[in-house]
């Protein structure tokens, strides 16, 4: 499988995604953020359309549409504050309406888009892999350099806001990044799909994880389980790469929230033998002062 270049840029791709995408699905699944992936993805497929029709390269222009997408819906989540849902429907179906309506100007664009909407192994060029392992680094260092700030901006934007962070500035950085992130995994798990690589890792981590360190943690080792089983299993059985990674992740999910049941069923049963073996313990030792009372 490693003899084609192709399949070593495609894992190299998912290594770099499977890295960062995760981090960031944690930090929106928290911010109640979650459709904010899906939404930006759809943008990114308008901006590789007008990037087709304009004769430009569709790669780029989907990523600096994805980056503008991103920044209206931050700024309308200010003006719906009460309302958060609503930016995120209004650029969704913008996005989406203005992708359809671009499409129908070339003809000849169906099998380009295939790509993009499901995911394609051969479409990782050089060029993506390299935005994708630029995306990565200013991820990485973003959440490094930033993790208190972050941390205090996730759960209560206010109190961080009281405590001296720049909520606006940090916000409109966080929005920008989500966009880079999403356009960057297009090529990988496709428009349709994007959203499963940033929210069903996060979704487990959350579901398992006792700290927020350990939630990154588990989040990465799950992402990246995903990619590279999901990749491997695309190419020797010729199936979707997208559909295929979501698929796997959908079933480490499915499996995780099932055996934490199953371990938290057996910890109720066995602290129920402990506390009635307990009580047993003491009934008889009561007996037996009472006897020796009597006697």
């Amino acid at each position: 499988m490693f003899e084609y270049e192709f399949m070593q840029r495609a894992f190299w791709a998912g290594g770099l995604i499977g890295v960062i995408a995760p981090i960031l699905g944690v930090y929106l699944m928290l911010r109640r953020q979650v459709l904010m992936a899906d939404t930006l993805s759809h943008v990114s497929l308008a901006g590789v359309a007008l990037g087709s029709v304009m004769n430009l390269n569709p790669v780029i222009c989907g990523f600096a549409i994805a980056i503008i997408g991103a920044l209206l819906v931050e700024q309308l989540r200010r003006s719906y504050r009460t309302y958060s849902e609503v930016p995120v429907a209004i650029i969704m179906t913008s996005g989406l309406a203005l992708a359809v309506v671009l499409m129908s100007l070339k003809t000849n664009l169906s099998k380009t888009f295939s790509s993009y909407l499901f995911g394609s192994i051969v479409a990782v060029s050089d060029i993506q892999l390299w935005m994708m392992a630029g995306v990565c680094v200013i991820g990485l260092l973003f959440f490094i350099l930033l993790r208190r700030p972050l941390y205090n901006f996730t759960f209560d934007e206010e109190t961080a806001s009281i405590g001296g962070v720049q909520v606006r500035g940090l916000s409109f950085a966080f929005a920008i990044l989500t966009g880079m992130t999403v356009a960057s995994a297009m090529p990988i798990v496709g428009v349709l799909l994007v959203s499963a690589l940033i929210v069903l890792p996060a979704a487990l981590a959350l579901r398992v994880s006792r700290s927020f360190t350990s939630a990154i943690i588990v989040a990465v080792i799950t992402g990246l389980i995903g990619i590279f089983s999901g990749l491997t299993t695309s190419y020797h059985l010729n199936t979707p790469p997208g559909g295929t990674i979501a698929l796997i992740l959908l079933v480490i999910l499915l499996t995780g929230i099932s055996a934490q049941k199953l371990i938290a069923r057996y910890n109720r049963k066995r602290h129920r033998k402990e506390t009635k073996s307990q009580h047993v313990i003491l009934v008889n030792h009561s007996r037996r002062n009472t006897s020796h009372e009597i006697q």
